[in-house]
């Protein structure tokens, strides 16, 4: 996982799957990386395979842990295979989804 910031935003690539073994280490790592100045957080899916349940609690945390600070999370190009997860679990209302 790589993170950069980029107008205000943490955006963060590299991340291959979102799964249980993971779920725990991206939330932790997402936070560390977190800061004031940050109002948005593009998470860019165009590579990632694969989103379990821990994986969306993870992003539901993140995403808790960002409205605090008054942004939000965007998740960027999702694959087909994560993008039915997310409207499956109806979580494509909780989180801006953008594909280009």
């Amino acid at each position: 996982m790589h993170f950069e910031t980029i107008d205000n935003a943490l955006h963060v690539t590299g991340l291959a799957e979102l799964n249980s073994a993971g779920a725990a280490t991206f939330r932790d790592e997402i936070r560390g990386a977190l800061k004031a100045n940050h109002q948005r957080i593009d998470l860019d899916f165009s590579k990632t395979r694969f989103v379990d349940s821990s994986g969306l609690g993870a992003l539901i945390a993140v995403h808790k842990t960002l409205c605090g600070q008054g942004g939000n999370l965007r998740i960027l190009n999702p694959t087909p295979q994560v993008r039915q997860i997310l409207e499956l679990t109806r979580m494509h209302r909780i989180f801006d989804v953008v594909t280009s």
